[in-house]
């Protein structure tokens, strides 16, 4: 569908809903999608606070953080929660994107809410059904494997301490 991750290794992502989106279709699709291509993925639910976010994001030590948001709240429930996950030093330069439904107007505001989900914090900001330029994101977030490792055992150190 969207090409393998050759070469690559597999990035923990934490997956999670916006707090005020109550769907998990969008998220189980989005796990099984990931996971088909070789992540290792922490999906979080539907309506997660931003506590319990951040509590995972200092759990998990993820590579990534992806937001999906269907309810057409993503772009008002997505600013506060990236301004608070960059406000901790765990989740200060950790990447993070969101896609979906980002307002109630459709497409029509996409792109202004694009370029202040950016300037709120998000590394990157997919359109509804934006599919394969996430997955392609992804693919260039991960590292080859022998730097994989290296990666994989500096962050655990920086957890455990």
């Amino acid at each position: 569908m969207f090409g393998a991750m050759e070469a690559r290794y597999k990035l923990r992502i934490v997956l999670t809903a916006t707090s005020s989106d109550s769907h998990t279709w969008n998220l189980v699709y989005l796990q099984l999608l990931l996971e088909e291509h070789g992540h290792e993925v922490i999906n979080l639910g539907p309506c997660v606070p931003d506590d319990l976010l951040l509590h995972s994001v200092r759990e998990h030590a993820p590579d990534a953080v992806v937001f999906s948001s269907v309810n057409g709240h993503g772009f008002l429930d997505g600013e506060r929660a990236i301004r608070t996950l960059r406000s901790e030093p765990d989740g200060a330069f950790t990447p993070a994107v969101i896609g979906g439904k980002l307002g109630i107007l459709g497409t029509a505001q996409h792109e202004a809410h694009s370029a202040m989900l950016v300037k709120a914090g998000f590394d990157a900001v997919f359109s509804d059904g934006a599919l394969e330029p996430l997955i392609s994101y992804l693919r260039d977030l991960s590292p080859v494997p022998a730097a994989a490792s290296l990666h994989r055992s500096r962050r655990n150190a920086e957890v455990a301490a």
